[in-house]
């Protein structure tokens, strides 16, 4: 726990929409998965969730609480080869305190993405002391996985501050500054505003996760659960009407990749034969970018059912967009969009993957909400195709990650896995926020989430 320090009169804000961090604090809770979730060659079978709690001041004295959770996820932000699991997480951990004792130093007023602005080169800062004495260095998205609840658990207070959801915290009369700050002066005089929507979409499409060892049809199962869910796929499809599947693929074996598809798309069609769309996600799994251009030409000659049903290609190859220039995706984003998710750790990410061809984005509530929705207005006016991810995020994280989908102009989907993997962490939210946990026709209704603030508690 974190006490923040009065701050001198002098610091004070003359904006009075303006708010002080007085109050930080974090902590964990433990979770074990329903079954493994297999991506990109990795299992994960656990979860840690980082609380963080906030109070914030306003230019009145007065204070308000705010709240955020957010997977830690380091078997995603950071696939470390020469550090265990429990390895990675401590090092989160101990970065957690540092970001904590960071966030409640910060002595001037002002907005929460104003905050973040200021904090994100601390947080980085701080990975790098930690990393001198790790076998690898702290990814900055591990860093930014890291710092995200803090971030939201800022944006949740000011809304309460002024009573207002926090998307609704965006325009200048909050805010203050035009985009320019923190985007360029391709946005000068522009406002978060243009590019939030003022009401949350009713509907959203949700993406249901086929992870790669997950069985397809029943007699693939080889130990039933019997928890009162479904274990395969044609099951999940009639639990909850789904239209929307996100298929993970491994990416080295071109056979098999084909293949696990063609079944996949056998398995949704013998439920219902029209309106299907899917995800390809590879994790970075393709070696190069003629693995993916023979995969997708194969899938198109072998099964044009199935590629016709392809909404988007998720990052293909390696993160390390700079070290590998040569996996350019301008011929596949021919054939489909392809996002960034890994690779996309801040503006500057976004602007070279559309060089190298990529023609959409990801959006994560867990690399942050302030770069979140800065990202969602870049992506905007470089007009990609945009779809909102998580982290297998539960509870509080999956209405946050809903919130974000409702909120951006264009959204394609979301995915959400908490509820096949670790549906023990949703206990208790279902009842609070029906339209997010109790999908029965494959669309997630944001219309549950109401109260200022991010909506959650």
């Amino acid at each position: 726990m974190c006490l923040g320090l009065a701050a001198a009169p002098a610091l004070m804000a003359a904006r009075s929409h303006d708010v002080r961090i007085v109050f930080v604090e974090h902590e964990y809770q433990e979770f074990l998965y329903r079954a493994p979730y297999m991506f990109g060659g990795r299992k994960v079978d656990r979860v840690t969730l980082l609380n963080v709690r906030v109070v914030l001041q306003d230019s009145g004295g007065k204070e308000v609480k705010g709240f955020a959770s957010m997977p830690m996820g380091n078997q995603w932000a950071w696939p470390a080869k020469t550090m265990k699991y429990d390895e990675t997480l401590a090092a989160m951990k101990d970065l957690a305190k540092r970001i904590e004792q960071l966030t409640a130093m910060h002595r001037e007023p002002g907005h929460p993405i104003e905050f973040n602005h200021i904090l994100e080169p601390q947080y980085l800062q701080a990975a790098d002391e930690i990393s001198k004495r790790l076998s690898e260095p702290i990814p900055k998205l591990c860093t930014l996985v890291t710092a995200s609840a803090f971030d939201a658990a800022l944006h949740d207070a000011y809304g309460k501050v002024f009573q207002r959801n926090a998307f609704d915290c965006l325009t200048p009369e909050f805010l203050g500054r035009d985009l320019s700050r923190y985007l360029g002066d391709e946005f000068k005089g522009e406002s978060l505003q243009k590019y939030i929507l003022s009401k949350p979409q009713s509907t959203i499409p949700m993406f249901h996760s086929v992870g790669a060892s997950d069985a397809i049809f029943p007699d693939e199962i080889k130990t039933h659960l019997n928890d009162g869910l479904p274990e395969s796929l044609p099951d999940w499809i009639r639990y909850n009407g789904l239209t929307h599947l996100k298929i993970k693929l491994n990416g080295g074996d071109l056979a098999n990749d084909l293949a696990r598809v063609h079944k996949i798309d056998e398995a949704a069609t013998s439920v219902r034969d029209k309106d299907w769309k899917y995800s390809l996600d590879f994790n970075e799994g393709c070696p190069n970018i003629n693995f993916l251009m023979s995969f997708l030409d194969q899938l198109k000659a072998k099964s044009r059912r199935a590629f016709d049903r392809i909404l988007y290609v998720e990052q293909p190859t390696a993160r390390q967009l700079v070290d590998i220039p040569a996996n350019d995706m301008h011929l596949a984003a021919k054939l489909r969009p392809v996002v960034i998710d890994e690779s996309l750790t801040g503006t500057d990410m976004l602007e070279l993957s559309l060089k190298m061809g990529y023609s959409g984005v990801a959006l994560k509530v867990c690399k942050g909400q302030s770069q979140a929705v800065l990202i969602a207005a870049l992506a905007q006016k470089r007009k990609t195709f945009l779809c909102v991810q998580d982290l297998t995020c539960p509870g509080a994280s999956l209405v946050h990650s809903v919130e974000l989908a409702a909120r951006v102009p264009g959204v394609q989907g979301i995915e959400m896995n908490s509820r096949e993997y670790v549906p023990v962490a949703n206990a208790g939210w279902e009842k609070k926020f029906p339209g997010i946990f109790m999908t029965k026709d494959g669309m997630v209704r944001p219309g549950s989430i109401k109260g200022p603030g991010l909506g959650v508690v």
